[in-house]
């Protein structure tokens, strides 16, 4: 059965809010949770639902879509809309899966859609198999699935479709995502600490306001994440 993709919009034009209402209306394999013309509201909306999809206007006062989409991070996939083509190149840098100009298009935004379902679509195919203690990961192109012990585990680094398990012995390489993998951690034991990076939080051996140390590699501490990993340090020290 295909996946439903849940969504929010952030518009500050409600004509705009209803055009993208009416379309997804018509697609099986969407589902919109809720939508807003504030930004700051439209956060909130993103922490309280966690969408898989967000149709994000760029020109918005208080917030741009640009700046809420570097708050919101890797955590959701963006389609960015606007009726300005200049921002297109922005939107893109921010890695927005999509870019539709108003006034949008039916059949544009079916096109958008379709490349956010062949995301999903990979995660499925990346499936980890997971137990307390480990979990198995695709590191190949021939269905092998190797096993990784979350004892051994340094750190986990994002590179494009990437990610490398940074082990005590090892690097392995999979084609995954950040989120997939973090989902396969336990939160006591690891955390997240810049869009790239979830590190083992036993084995930091020490951190600043804008690095952390593990293995003797220094890792860098992302702003969005900082609080929430000193938070977490902090309940942990003596």
């Amino acid at each position: 059965m295909a996946k439903i993709i849940k969504c929010i919009i952030i518009d500050d034009e409600p004509p705009a809010i209803k055009v993208l209402e009416t379309f997804i209306g018509k697609m099986k394999d969407l589902e919109l949770l809720a939508s807003s013309t504030d930004a700051l509201e439209g956060l909130e909306l993103i922490k309280k639902h966690k969408p898989d999809l967000v149709f994000l206007d760029i020109q918005m006062p208080e917030l741009t879509g640009i700046q809420l989409s570097k708050i919101i991070g890797d955590s959701t996939n963006i389609i960015f809309t606007t009726a300005y083509a200049q921002f297109a190149v922005e939107g893109f840098q921010v890695n927005a899966v999509d870019y539709l100009l108003k006034p949008i298009a039916f059949p544009r935004l079916i096109e958008a859609v379709e490349k956010v379902k062949k995301k999903f679509s990979s995660e499925i195919s990346t499936e980890i198999v997971k137990s307390e203690d480990y979990f198995f990961v695709k590191t190949d192109g021939k269905n092998r699935f190797q096993k990784v012990k979350l004892d051994d585990i340094l750190y986990a680094e994002s590179i494009k479709n990437y990610v490398v398990i940074h082990t005590k012995n090892e690097q392995l390489v999979t084609y995954n995502t950040l989120k997939k993998i973090q989902q396969s951690l336990p939160e006591d034991q690891f955390i997240k600490i810049h869009k790239s990076y979830i590190v083992a939080l036993n084995k930091i051996e020490k951190t600043d306001t804008s690095e952390v140390w593990i293995n003797g590699k220094n890792l860098p501490l992302g702003d969005t994440y900082r609080a929430e990993f000193f938070k977490k340090i902090n309940t942990k020290k003596l």
